[in-house]
């Protein structure tokens, strides 16, 4: 098996004029192989299942438009103001209706803290715990964006394991032991629970407890990612870690997948000692979350049907992702997938030999985009994957875009037998017969 290789180091201008005056963490940083996909797929002749964007066409804009009118007649002058760092009260009342799906109901308005994004989370939650070196456990595949903030605070990320059950107990428990005899500090598990980005997967409800309990024994904080939660295809939701320990887990949601990415609010639920020092690390960050974005969120809270707008959204994520499974098993069967039970995307692994990050440009140009398994791991591995997400096209965009795709590993296969590429299997993988979805 060979060696994975590692991710490309950031581009030098060389007649910048502040080279060698940056910080350190600055030359770390990298670009996100999913933002910079973002002019090409937008393009209309190109069917992107690249971006894990919700699609917006069913939500009332008419009807929110007149209220967010009435909202800026009554309430304008404090929409347009400064906030608290906390967040907005009425807001954070708000979500407490929202988390108590997921079985947390031991919360109150003041443990809950707004944010801009669960980017913005995330980054806080790194800043306060954690010091260049520190250890963050994530499982691997992971989301881009977490790594792009674990990687800027110059942290080592480790990886533990994911099967189609999702995080594996025994991998995060081996985990923290053997960084432990390595001399670090462990300082966060970092977990998407739910209809896992990338992989789709979900942490089954018999180890939750399992993984709870890992954490309590060493002393492990685990930050629970949670924007997928309320999109499981046939309506269930599932306990959240937060709903069974309040003191070990700091709970991230984001009505960026539910209602509105372009809000950029999120919130989270944290240990009193860890909130107020998020507080402070968020007024120090942003001063306060977007006043104006909180009150247009509570107007759409406080005046429709949001659960019935989610229900719908479900409905039309579980046809295009059924859309999908039947394109990927008419035109790619020698392929393996898992098929998710919610969310947005599903994990396809490609034949032995290809590489998904290598064949992006000839997918770009038969116009169809996806992302590279590359940028969910931060050593180069995830060539043999790439994540496809089915959120956003229609079922007929979706079934186009597998075709295209189709043509292209299709030819790439061709081309690696041809030439004898090192690590093709010598029978050509079309020939077997499709092993069924699954994670690999």
């Amino acid at each position: 098996m060979a060696e994975p290789t590692p991710s490309p180091t950031p581009k030098i201008i060389k007649n910048d004029p502040w080279y060698g005056s940056y910080a350190a963490r600055a030359e770390t940083m990298r670009a996100s192989e999913i933002r910079a996909l973002f002019a090409v797929a937008s393009r209309p002749e190109v069917v992107s299942l690249a971006g894990g964007m919700p699609y917006l066409d069913y939500m009332p804009f008419k009807e929110i438009a007149e209220l967010i009118d009435k909202m800026m007649v009554e309430k304008g002058d404090i929409a347009w103001q400064y906030g608290l760092a906390q967040g907005d009260p009425h807001l954070r009342e708000d979500v407490l209706q929202i988390m108590r799906l997921e079985n947390i109901t031991d919360v109150q308005p003041d443990d809950v803290v707004i944010t801009n994004g669960s980017q913005n989370a995330l980054d806080l939650i790194t800043r306060i715990m954690c010091d260049p070196g520190d250890v963050v456990l994530a499982e691997a595949p992971n989301y881009v964006g977490a790594l792009g903030v674990f990687q800027s605070f110059q942290v080592d990320v480790v990886n533990v394991l994911l099967d189609k059950d999702g995080l594996i107990p025994e991998s995060f428990e081996e985990a923290v032991i053997e960084q432990r005899k390595l001399g670090k500090k462990v300082k966060f598990l970092y977990t998407v629970p739910n209809f896992h980005n990338p992989a789709g997967v979900t942490m089954s409800v018999e180890r939750r407890p399992k993984i709870l309990q890992i954490a309590q024994k060493y002393h492990v904080l685990i930050i629970e990612d949670n924007p997928y939660g309320l999109l499981g295809f046939d309506g269930q939701t599932y306990p959240a870690l937060r709903s069974m320990d309040d003191e070990n887990v700091v709970y991230l949601s984001s009505f960026s997948k539910i209602i509105a990415p372009g809000m950029r609010i999120a919130w989270m639920v944290a240990p009193p000692g860890i909130r107020q020092k998020l507080v402070l690390a968020n007024e120090a960050s942003v001063l306060c979350p977007p006043n104006m974005s909180q009150f247009t969120i509570t107007t759409y809270l406080d005046n429709f049907d949001w659960r019935q707008q989610i229900n719908q959204y479900r409905g039309m994520y579980r046809d295009r992702c059924n859309a999908m499974d039947a394109a990927l098993r008419e035109y790619l069967p020698y392929c393996t997938w898992n098929k998710p039970k919610g969310g947005f995307y599903i994990w396809l692994k490609i034949p032995q030999g290809l590489d998904s990050r290598a064949m992006l440009p000839r997918a770009v140009t038969a116009k169809v985009a996806y992302v590279a398994g590359t940028g969910f791991y931060m050593n180069g591995e995830g060539r043999d994957h790439m994540r496809l997400s089915f959120c956003y096209p229609t079922p007929e965009r979706i079934h186009e875009g597998i075709r295209r795709l189709s043509t292209v590993i299709d030819n790439e296969l061709e081309t690696t037998q041809l030439f004898g590429t090192s690590g093709v299997p010598d029978a050509d993988p079309r020939d077997a017969e499709h092993p069924g979805p699954q994670v690999q």
